[in-house]
């Protein structure tokens, strides 16, 4: 438990649409706190991405790096640009730096139609869509990022690593959420997506997954293989409620789970170790958009409620939870009567989702996850 009411949240607003989403995420972030009282928010902005690392030959420069390290939290803008990369051909990436030095294992992507868009699916349970996509962000296939090699010029390898460490903090994470969940009525499953009738490596993945799902037996726990998910995310997807899946499965089914509820643009994620957490919208840096005030910052907006309330619960601060879900319930009142965004083909562009939203603020009530 914090000692004093200020949180301290290293800003690292990234490249080209991530900066014009961030300032006014702060706005939001700072109005919200004002409102609920009872803590406050220091921010501290410091440089990390693809321009930096044009600018300056370092993508996260120590200093970005020891910020991090000492904030209670820390938000990220989207970072990378298609042109500018490593010289292996990779992208510039600090967001996947940031979960291999502190250890972030969980990337918890939800998956939340808004109040009033049209659903993608034409099914009409696809309108109260809510389920989560919990992505291990360590290791897997990942784990390679960096070490791959090509042989002669004739053969690529990467390696895939599963390890228990990870493997057991990621399942409870999991169990601990639906639990959670299951408080505002989610239905209290987990689900283990892999495809261990193939590799040994998830057949191991799978074993931890029984081993932990019976520590947690007022939980539902299943078990899907990867092709089969896409298939029943696509066919019935209100039928999910936590996901579980290694680290290049959960890329795919996040990004798959931000389809169904409009694109990128409303996907918040967050990272979260056993002591930091970064949280960041899912979606890229948009070049082909940055500076047209034309983005969508929903994401970015919701991935900021996750902070505070990921902060109030670790630090035992009711007032930060009830804040995070003070601007989900904005975000919700603003969709509701009637915001559209460009990404699904209405006008509404950065500037003015950021005022609705803060408009909202002033009366909409908290909204639980």
């Amino acid at each position: 438990m914090k000692t004093n009411d200020t949180f301290r949240i290293a800003v690292l607003p990234g490249d080209g649409i991530g900066v014009e989403v961030m300032q006014p995420c702060l706005a939001v972030l700072e109005a919200a706190s004002n409102r609920i009282g009872g803590f406050r928010l220091a921010f501290d902005r410091r440089e990390a991405g693809a321009l930096c690392y044009r600018d300056t030959g370092v993508a996260l420069p120590e200093a970005s790096l020891a910020a991090a390290r000492t904030a209670d939290a820390i938000l990220l803008g989207a970072m990378g640009w298609p042109e500018i990369r490593y010289a292996d051909g990779t992208e510039i990436s600090p967001q996947i730096d940031l979960r291999i030095e502190f250890g972030l294992y969980a990337g918890v992507r939800p998956v939340r139609a808004l109040p009033s868009t049209t659903p993608i699916l034409a099914d009409q349970r696809s309108k109260a869509l809510d389920f989560v996509v919990i992505r291990e962000s360590t290791e897997g296939l990942f784990a390679s990022r960096g070490k791959g090699t090509v042989l002669d010029d004739r053969e690529g390898r990467d390696t895939m690593v599963i390890t228990r460490d990870v493997c057991e903090r990621l399942f409870d994470f999991a169990f601990e959420l639906a639990r959670a969940r299951r408080k505002n009525g989610g239905k209290g499953i987990v689900t283990c997506v892999d495809k261990a009738n193939v590799f040994a490596s998830f057949a191991f993945f799978r074993k931890i997954f029984d081993e932990r799902a019976a520590l947690h037996p007022d939980i539902t726990a299943n078990h899907a293989y990867i092709d089969a998910t896409a298939l029943f995310m696509v066919r019935k997807p209100w039928e999910f409620d936590v996901l579980v899946t290694e680290n290049m499965f959960g890329d795919i089914l996040s990004d798959l789970g931000a389809g169904l509820i409009g694109g990128m643009g409303f996907a918040p994620s967050a990272d979260i170790g056993d002591e930091h957490a970064v949280f960041q919208p899912c979606h890229g840096t948009a070049p082909d958009i940055a500076g047209q005030d034309k983005a969508n910052p929903t994401a970015m907006l919701l991935s900021a409620a996750m902070m505070l309330e990921w902060l109030g619960e670790k630090h035992d601060r009711q007032q930060a939870v009830t804040a995070g879900q003070l601007i989900r319930g904005a975000v919700d009142s603003a969709f509701d009567r009637g915001i559209r965004p460009f990404e699904i083909g209405g006008r509404d562009g950065t500037t003015e989702i950021a005022r609705r939203v803060l408009e909202a603020l002033k009366t909409v009530e908290p909204a639980t996850a």
